[in-house]
């Protein structure tokens, strides 16, 4: 025992004795900067993690609010958010799920669960698999009746998946606005989808025709539908707008919101 303990004292010894730019030395200073730092980043991360999501959430909320109109950078965001009805939606049935609170429901961990969400083969917007229930949101005007509707949107662009939403009018067929909060596209190109005069165009956009059919496109060229049904591409950023092009159309067609629009539609909401 008196054996080892000198032993160590020893090492120690000559440990603490070696010069400082000792290659032991620096690699133990190293590591024992590396250990305090990640430790510190850990507690950091654990600390503010709630307040990151309450900024999350926040952010979502202002999105929300400047697709449909209402953002007002004075006003309390949570104030201003609380005139909109939040209700989850099953896609399938375009019905509202009761069995779901709102308020807690996960959108995109629905969407990662087998047993609320399904793999999808044919897959234009690239999202790999479509949850079965949306959580969308419903704005009425100062008599209840419903004013507008945004529903969430996501697919694949050039880089990242652009997450967003779209706000329509009450008849479900006239587009208000559309608004991406979350992506990585490449700044000055893809990126452009946050630019305010492109997202102008959105507004007064129809889906479909008088025959039901859906015509809404994103493409450089006017499509023969006409004016009405035509968002112009992003200049410089075709495989971003053609992202955009096939998400939208995704998301407003047979497999997506379709049923629920239809309803809108006959006033049935």
């Amino acid at each position: 025992m008196n054996t080892n303990s000198n032993q160590d004292e020893s090492m120690i010894r000559r440990f603490i004795n070696m010069p400082p730019d000792s290659v032991p030395k620096t690699i133990f200073i190293a590591v024992t900067l590396c250990l305090i730092a990640s430790m510190v980043v850990s507690a950091a991360a654990v600390m503010l993690r709630p307040i990151q999501e309450v900024n999350k959430l926040k952010d979502k909320q202002v999105s929300i609010l400047q697709v449909a109109g209402r953002y007002d950078p004075g006003t309390d965001v949570a104030e201003a958010f609380s005139a909109f009805e939040p209700k989850v939606l099953e896609i399938a049935t375009g019905e509202f799920a009761d069995e779901f609170d709102p308020a807690t429901f996960d959108d995109l961990a629905a969407a990662d669960d087998p047993e609320t969400s399904i793999a999808l083969k044919d897959d234009p917007a690239s999202i790999g698999r479509q949850s079965k229930y949306v959580t969308v949101y419903l704005l009425r005007d100062e008599d209840g009746k419903l004013d507008k509707v945004v529903l969430p949107v996501h697919g694949y662009g050039l880089w990242s998946t652009l997450y967003g939403f779209i706000a329509l009018e009450e008849n479900g067929n006239d587009i208000y606005g559309l608004q991406f909060y979350q992506h990585a596209e490449t700044p000055g190109l893809g990126a452009e989808v946050d630019n305010p005069r492109w997202k102008e165009q959105w507004n007064g956009k129809k889906i479909t025709d008088e025959n039901d059919v859906l015509q809404i496109a994103v493409t450089k060229s006017q499509p023969p539908a006409g004016p009405e049904y035509h968002v112009d591409a992003l200049a410089g950023a075709t495989l971003t707008s053609v992202g955009v092009h096939n998400l939208i159309r995704f998301w407003l067609g047979e497999r997506g919101y379709k049923p629920f629009l239809q309803k809108l539609k006959e006033g049935a909401v």
